[in-house]
Order: C-alpha cells, then sequence, then structure tokens
C-alpha cells in the first residue's frame, strides 16, 4: 500500500467519529441541561462527556493524517483552505472543550454549562462545515 492512499484511508475513516462523537456529546448535553430529573440529567452528561473527550482525542487521528495528506500545508489553496478554515478553529475548540470538561468534571453551574452549550454548539456548526469542505475536496 503506497503511503498517500494509507494516510488517506486514514483520514477518511478517522474523521467521522470526532463529527459524530461531537454531536452526540452536544445533544446529550443540551438533554441533560433541560431533563429535570437527577438521575436521567446526570446519566445524560455523562454521555455528553464521554463522546466529547473520545471525539476529542481521535481529533488528533484525524488532524494527523490530514496534516500528512496535505504535506504539512497549514491553510492551502482552494476548498483544501475553505476546509482550513473551518477545521482549525473547530479542532481548536473541541479541545479546549474536552479539557475544560476534564478540568471542572460536574462541578460547573448551570451558567458556566450554558456557556460551555453555546461554545459548543458553535463548535458542532464549524466541524459540520469543515466536513462539507472536506467533502468538496474529494
Amino acid at each position: 500500500m503506497n503511503s498517500h492512499k494509507f494516510w488517506t484511508d486514514l483520514h477518511g475513516g478517522s474523521t467521522h467519529f470526532p463529527i459524530a462523537l461531537l454531536i452526540g456529546s452536544f445533544l446529550f448535553d443540551l438533554i441533560g441541561f433541560y431533563v429535570k430529573q437527577d438521575k436521567a440529567s446526570r446519566d445524560l452528561h455523562s454521555a455528553g462527556y464521554y463522546s466529547l473527550v473520545l471525539g476529542a482525542l481521535g481529533g488528533f487521528a484525524a488532524v494527523l493524517s490530514g496534516a500528512m495528506l496535505t504535506q504539512w500545508q497549514l491553510m492551502g489553496h482552494g476548498r483544501l483552505l475553505l476546509h482550513h478554515k473551518f477545521v482549525w478553529p473547530a479542532f481548536g475548540l473541541l479541545t479546549a472543550l474536552a479539557v475544560w470538561r476534564i478540568m471542572v468534571q460536574d462541578k460547573s453551574t448551570r451558567r458556566g454549562f450554558g456557556v460551555y452549550l453555546v461554545v459548543a454548539a458553535i463548535t458542532t456548526i464549524l466541524m459540520a462545515i469543515s466536513g462539507y469542505w472536506g467533502g468538496e475536496l474529494l
């Protein structure tokens, strides 16, 4: 197997998990934010936490394989530039959200978690747009 095909296959396979896990995490946490039952809310937030952390970890494989594909071009041209304009902020925010959740655990105030949800929504939108432009590269 040639090197380019390996990185293409790895990138194609590794990008979908962080996207799906981020979306799932956001939805679990959003629903958990509004659920009034303590146990259900805790369970939803727990699912959101683990989905986010796994998504952020998977994001590193996606970024590494993408960097290898583009020969470490941080921006590029045309559709690659459009993809990177959204993927870098999305990846940075995804990583920051995961670090925040790991550090804060379940000790956030309701208002603090509300801010987290707004940032998670922005991250999800950026990741979706990034995924769109990544698909346009094919």
